[in-house]
């Protein structure tokens, strides 16, 4: 190691406000559980910065610390919870209403999560088709709502005397839109708020507030929201860090996994069917046609970037990819993900894969929301700006540099992530060469 590390990494002292635009199943699992998880109550599975650990050095040197106790992250002991919702629920009755979580649990943090009362809500049912907000800003422009936005973020910070923040978007899908004109500057989209310009849907102006007040921010959908040349010079103006968009959790999480392995083997792909089933507000939100395509632009782009058909023209040209979500009630968040898989081998055979993946889509989600604000923390303090590739792990659309192509093989954004880590750190990065432990030369 060198005497002085590459990264200067500030302190975390003192709260971190975890903001949510969106207290719905998958915020309310997120608050519940970490409230929970802090109280020593549950175990918090699923979770990278809670319960990960990291390789340092050698095999035979058996340095194998917790990441959290690696680097120095933000306790979750000594966090504060907010955000805006279209309704004005609490976090418990929010919860309740959700039915993710068990009342018992629930009632063990009740008090917590009562005092946790949403903002309202910049909402506009243009871009959300199947809901009707009550907990509404009203009488403005999208330039007033920004502003009102980081009027809401400023008084969160003040009454919870909180000393750094982060914003994690945990809305529904908003209907699919393109970049236009108005996403190119940053004084562009200022005109275009000010303009109340159609191509402004409402995830981008939270987007925009946090971005210009220097807040890190993640989006858990697929909306175009921060992904897009405007709000990459205002991330850069402000030196703030920002990442890609919606959560890899059920059906993308099992492709991202079952793909690269196919791809190690040589194993050619002929189709791949992927259907769901899920009752969830986030199912009846994608139940119309403008929501699902932004939705399936997100998942169908996975397995082409994995498998290279390019490179690999002989396995992967032209394989059939068909992606479909239905809105079921009677699942509610417990989703259903199916797969058929027609694969082949060994000169041309052909053989089939299946899998049905019966999943709970808050309880996969919670654990992303957690690391994502954690480490835009460690990020912020670390003084890294711009996009972070390194948390590309969390995403179905990582967010990259413009001209270079995503990285979705989840083992290698895995390693990318802790080779992150250990670079933070001035830790030697590890390749798993391991030449060094056998006389392969002389």
């Amino acid at each position: 190691m060198a005497n002085a590390p590459k990264v200067t990494i500030a302190p975390a002292k003192g709260r971190l406000g975890i903001l949510t635009p969106g207290m719905g199943a998958v915020a309310t699992t997120f608050i519940a559980g970490t409230i929970a998880v802090a109280k020593g109550l549950a175990k918090p599975i699923g979770s990278l910065t809670q319960m990960g650990t990291i390789r340092l050095g050698k095999r035979t040197d058996n340095r194998v610390p917790a990441i959290k106790e690696f680097v120095p992250l933000a306790d979750i002991s000594d966090v504060a919870f907010g955000g805006w919702d279209l309704f004005a629920e609490n976090a418990y009755e929010s919860a309740v209403h959700a039915g993710v979580l068990e009342r018992d649990l629930l009632e063990k943090i009740r008090p917590e999560l009562e005092a946790i009362k949403p903002m309202k809500a910049v909402f506009d049912k243009k871009y959300v088709k199947k809901l009707d907000g009550t907990h509404v800003k009203t009488g403005g422009t999208k330039w007033d709502y920004a502003q009102m936005l980081m009027e809401d973020i400023k008084n969160f910070k003040e009454e919870n005397k909180v000393d750094r923040l982060v914003m994690v978007w945990c809305g529904s899908t908003e209907i699919f839109l393109k970049p236009e004109d108005v996403h190119q500057t940053v004084e562009a989209f200022e005109k275009g708020l000010k303009e109340d310009h159609p191509g402004i849907a409402p995830s981008m102006i939270y987007a925009y507030a946090a971005i210009k007040m220097g807040i890190p921010y993640a989006n858990g959908a697929p909306n175009l929201s921060a992904d897009f040349p405007a709000m990459l010079e205002l991330a850069r103006q402000t030196n703030t860090p920002i990442c890609g968009k919606d959560f890899k959790t059920g059906q993308t999480l099992m492709k991202t996994i079952l793909a690269p392995g196919l791809k190690t083997r040589l194993l050619g792909l002929s189709g791949w069917f992927s259907t769901n089933i899920l009752g969830n507000r986030d199912g009846e939100v994608l139940d119309d046609p403008d929501s699902f395509k932004t939705k399936e632009e997100s998942k169908l782009s996975v397995l082409e970037q994995i498998l290279q058909p390019n490179v690999y023209p002989d396995l992967y040209k032209d394989f059939y990819h068909k992606v479909r979500i239905n809105y079921y009630p009677p699942r509610g968040d417990n989703k259903e993900g199916w797969d058929n898989i027609d694969i082949f081998g060994w000169l041309g055979y052909p053989m089939q894969i299946k899998v049905d993946f019966l999943c709970r889509d808050s309880i996969l989600a919670a654990p992303i929301v957690l690391d994502l604000a954690i480490f835009l923390d460690l990020a912020k303090r670390a003084n890294f700006a711009g996009i972070q590739e390194w948390l590309s792990f969390y995403f179905k659309s990582p967010a990259t540099k413009p001209g270079l192509y995503p990285e979705h093989d989840i083992f290698i954004q895995h390693m990318k992530l802790k080779n992150t880590l250990r670079y933070m750190m001035d830790e030697e990065q590890i390749t798993h060469l391991g030449a060094d432990y056998y006389e392969y030369y002389r």
